[in-house]
C-alpha cells in the first residue's frame, strides 16, 4: 500500500481538528486578519511596520502584499497569529480585494482604511470606491454563507462593519471642521474607529494599540478626543450622532441639496467645499509596470527591449500589409518606396493596371486582362 502524501496527511489533520474542536488540551489558537486599504502613498506600510516593531524603511506596495505577526499569551501556550494584508495602488486594484476576504476569514476580519489629507479632493472618491468594492465582495461572501448556514450569515451581518480610518489633517478651522465632522459621521455609520495621526510617536503608539486590538483581541482603549483642533481619536462605539451634529451648512440650504440618504447628504456637503476631481485625473496608471514607484532597472531594461522588438514587428507587419501586391519597401514606414511589380501602381502598389487601356491589342483582336498575383500578363487572341 503506497504511503500517504504530505497533502493527504495535512488534510486528515485539519479534518481531525475540525471534528474535535478545541478538546484535548483546552487550547485555542487565535487567528485574525487585518486588511489595510486606502490612499496611495498614505502610510499603510509605515503603520504595519510600526505595529510589528520592525525597524526597516517602508517600501512601495506591489499590488497586494502579506505579512504576519505573533503574540505570546503565556508559557507553553501557542501564540496568537495576526495576518496583515495591504492593498497598493489606491483604487486601481479593486479586483484584488477578493483575495484576502473569504468566507472562512469573515469572522475574524477587520478593515483599516487609511486616507491622505494632503489630497482632500480625492478623499471622498477614494473612501467611497474602496468601501463600496469591499462591501460588495463581503455581501457576496455572506450570501454564499447563507446558502449553507443562514444563522451564521445573520450573525455576520450584525457584526459588520469593524473598520478604522486614519488621517492627518492640516487645514484652516472651517475646512477642518467639515472634514472632521464628515469623517466622524462616516466612521459612526460603519461602526468604525476614527483616528488622526502624523509622524508623532505618541500618536503612532495609540494607532498601534487599536491595530493590536483588531489583530490580537487585546483590551480596547477607552480614551477619546473629539476636539477638531487636535488629532481626533475616537474608538468604535464612543461617538454618537447627537455629538457629531448636523452637516455644517445653513439649515435653509440642506433642502436644496436633494439628498436621498444621510450619507448622500454628507457627501454633497463635503463635495461643495472639496469638489472631486474628474474621473480622468483620479485614475491611476493602468499598467503598474510603467509606474515609477515600481521601478526595477534590470526588469525595466528588458521590458524596453521587448517593447522595441514588438514595435519593429508591428511596423514590419504594417509594411507587409501595405506592400501586399509585392512592392519593395526601402524604409521602415508603411509606404512602399521601391518598385512595384508589373501591373500595379501607386505608393503602396494597391492599384491594378488595366493593360488593355488605353492601347488596344494589334490587328483589332480582343484584349482580356488576366488576374494577377505578383505580376501581370496580357493574353492576345
Amino acid at each position: 500500500m503506497p504511503s500517504e502524501t504530505l497533502w493527504e496527511i495535512a488534510k486528515a489533520e485539519v479534518e481531525k481538528r475540525g471534528s474535535n474542536g478545541s478538546e484535548g488540551d483546552g487550547v485555542e489558537i487565535g487567528e485574525k486578519s487585518v486588511f489595510f486599504i486606502g490612499s496611495k502613498n498614505g502610510g499603510k506600510t509605515t503603520i504595519i511596520l510600526r505595529c510589528l516593531d520592525r525597524d526597516e524603511p517602508p517600501k512601495p506596495t506591489l499590488a497586494l502584499e502579506y505579512t504576519y505577526g505573533r503574540r505570546a499569551k503565556g508559557h507553553n501556550i501557542p501564540k496568537d497569529i495576526a495576518h496583515f494584508w495591504e492593498l497598493g495602488g489606491g483604487t486601481s486594484l479593486l479586483d484584488l480585494i477578493s483575495i484576502p476576504i473569504t468566507r472562512d476569514t469573515l469572522w475574524t476580519f477587520s478593515i483599516v482604511l487609511v486616507l491622505d489629507f494632503s489630497k482632500p479632493n480625492d478623499l471622498w472618491p477614494t473612501m467611497e470606491n474602496l468601501l463600496q468594492a469591499t462591501k460588495l465582495h463581503v455581501d457576496k461572501m455572506i450570501m454564499k454563507l447563507g446558502k449553507t448556514n443562514s444563522k451564521a450569515a445573520s450573525e455576520m451581518r450584525q457584526k459588520l462593519w469593524s473598520n478604522m480610518q486614519k488621517d492627518h489633517p492640516d487645514f484652516d478651522s472651517e475646512k477642518r471642521k467639515v472634514i472632521c465632522k464628515t469623517l466622524r459621521f462616516v466612521a459612526h455609520y460603519y461602526g468604525a474607529s476614527l483616528m488622526f495621526t502624523c509622524k508623532s510617536e505618541a500618536l503612532l503608539l495609540k494607532i498601534c494599540g487599536v491595530i493590536n486590538q483588531l489583530a490580537f483581541g487585546i483590551d480596547k482603549s477607552k480614551s477619546i478626543c473629539v476636539d477638531q483642533n487636535k488629532p481626533l481619536f475616537i474608538t468604535a462605539g464612543l461617538d454618537s450622532l447627537s455629538h457629531i451634529g448636523s452637516p455644517p451648512v445653513p439649515d435653509n440650504d440642506i433642502g436644496k441639496l436633494h439628498a436621498h440618504s444621510p450619507m448622500e447628504l454628507w457627501k454633497k456637503v463635503y463635495g461643495k467645499l472639496f469638489p472631486p476631481k474628474s474621473t480622468n485625473t483620479l485614475k491611476d496608471v493602468k499598467d503598474p509596470a510603467k509606474d515609477p514607484q515600481y521601478a526595477e532597472s534590470e526588469v525595466d531594461e528588458m521590458r524596453i527591449h521587448k517593447d522595441q522588438a514588438h514595435s519593429v514587428r508591428s511596423q514590419w507587419n504594417t509594411v507587409s500589409q501595405s506592400c501586399w501586391k509585392g512592392g519593395i519597401s526601402q524604409n521602415e514606414s508603411s509606404a512602399c518606396t521601391g518598385e512595384c511589380p508589373e501591373g500595379f501602381l501607386n505608393q503602396n502598389c494597391e492599384t491594378d493596371v488595366n493593360e488593355c487601356s488605353p492601347i488596344p491589342c494589334q490587328n483589332d483582336t480582343g484584349c482580356t486582362p488576366i488576374p494577377k498575383m505578383s505580376y501581370a500578363r496580357v493574353h492576345q487572341y
